[in-house]
């Protein structure tokens, strides 16, 4: 190893040891508290694991890298005795130290992506403190039993579900146990970090903010709360309607993300419309928003989403979905796809961006055709929205609404057919 390699190493590590030193010494200035290690420290244990990890090499023995590292290990465990006789109980800063030691350590052996990595991830744990205080207060036992019961059964089920279509004749090939319930998974994470955020933030915030989070987990949800709430406080249509416009802005930005995750060739198609769909929601985002602002506060009542019936639920519609969409583009081509799109659309959005995504990716259907289909599907369901506005919402809301949900729905299809 030359001699700048040599040093860049040293020099990751230690500035390693010193972002996570310097977020306990912001929390010692914040709590008032002392703490064994700051950034000096820190520092110095980011240079002690890399150092080791040399040592260690040149002699052509682990051992003298374990040595060391149970000695540090050794004046980190008197620290915390010391601090435990005095009534401070609490192993956060002790941990992020080994943690510091070992990241120094990865710096040497090469492993810097994954040492950054590691950094990064223990100093926004550590800075996360109050937030993680104020989810644990929030959430409820049946939020913890839910999400118990999905994680046991994806944990010991999916892995024993057959990788295989269940009948090998068309259409029925598509019909995949293991990908089906791995969908369910893929989606419920999403919608869970939305379900996470609004803990987190609070479910009365900021009208425009509600609308934000809650679209992360039901836009459906968002726009039927505020149109009923539209019916009793009319005065607030342009802020009601700023928040279900924002919503259905973020299921588009939704509906990319988990293209993304299952076939980038797909989404070379596809983001062009969704972008000027949510490009035209965002801009009349934006005149709503300047138009009339408000501090009332917004709440929406969302579920989590790893709740067992709901995944089993999702899992059965995704099925059902993928199973259609097969048979209609199989028998009918792009038409009959086009028309399950647009019928699928009208009762959820994932479940048809998934199908489309997984046909398109097995090769059996033109990319463009694909991108049109989830396009079809997203205005199908914007369209469903926009009926539960026209039906429940008050007449301020409608007028406030109309001419944004107009230029969404122009935006999406036009770019998609015409462009």
């Amino acid at each position: 190893m030359d001699t700048a390699t040599l040093f860049y190493r040293f020099g990751v590590a230690l500035a390693i040891g010193f972002l996570v030193g310097l977020q306990r010494e912001y929390a010692k200035g914040e709590g008032g508290r002392e703490i064994f290690a700051g950034e000096r420290t820190l520092a110095l244990m980011g240079l002690v694991g890399c150092t080791a990890a040399m040592v260690a090499d040149v002699l052509d023995s682990p051992w003298a890298f374990i040595g060391i590292f149970l000695a540090q290990s050794g004046l980190v465990a008197i620290a915390h005795f010391v601090d435990a006789r005095r009534g401070k109980v609490g192993l956060t800063t002790e941990v992020a130290a080994l943690m510091t030691t070992l990241a120094g350590a990865l710096c040497y052996w090469d492993y810097l992506p994954l040492a950054v990595a590691l950094a990064v991830a223990t100093t926004v744990l550590l800075s996360l403190k109050m937030e993680m205080d104020v989810f644990v207060r929030r959430i409820t036992r049946e939020d913890v039993y839910a999400t118990l019961k999905f994680a046991v059964i994806t944990a010991i089920v999916l892995p024993v579900l057959p990788n295989r279509g269940i009948v090998d004749t068309l259409p029925f090939d598509v019909l995949n146990p293991y990908k089906i319930w791995l969908m369910v998974v893929f989606i419920s994470g999403i919608s869970f970090l939305g379900y996470v955020l609004v803990k987190v933030v609070g479910s009365c915030q900021g009208i425009g903010l509600t609308g934000l989070l809650g679209g992360l987990v039901s836009s459906t949800a968002v726009t039927l709360s505020f149109s009923q709430r539209s019916q009793r406080q009319g005065e607030l249509a342009k802020p009601f309607a700023l928040a279900i416009m924002v919503a259905w802005t973020v299921m588009f930005s939704r509906v990319v993300i988990e293209v993304a995750a299952l076939n980038l060739a797909l989404l070379e198609k596809l983001w062009l419309p969704m972008a000027a769909a949510a490009l035209a929601g965002l801009g009349y985002c934006v005149f709503l928003y300047f138009s009339q602002r408000t501090n009332e506060p917004g709440e929406v009542k969302v579920s989590n989403p790893f709740e067992l019936g709901s995944a089993v639920k999702f899992g059965l519609l995704y099925a059902v979905i993928l199973l259609v969409s097969k048979t209609a583009q199989t028998y009918l081509g792009s038409v009959g796809l086009y028309l399950s799109s647009i019928l699928s659309g009208l009762a959820d959005v994932d479940a048809i961006t998934l199908s489309v995504a997984e046909l398109s990716k097995a090769g059996g259907l033109e990319l463009s055709t694909g991108a049109r289909a989830i396009v079809l599907a997203a205005m199908s369901n914007t369209v469903v929205k926009g009926g539960i506005v026209l039906s429940g919402g008050s007449r301020a809301l409608r007028l406030a609404l109309l001419p944004g949900f107009i230029l969404m729905l122009v935006a999406g299809v036009g770019v998609a057919f015409l462009v």
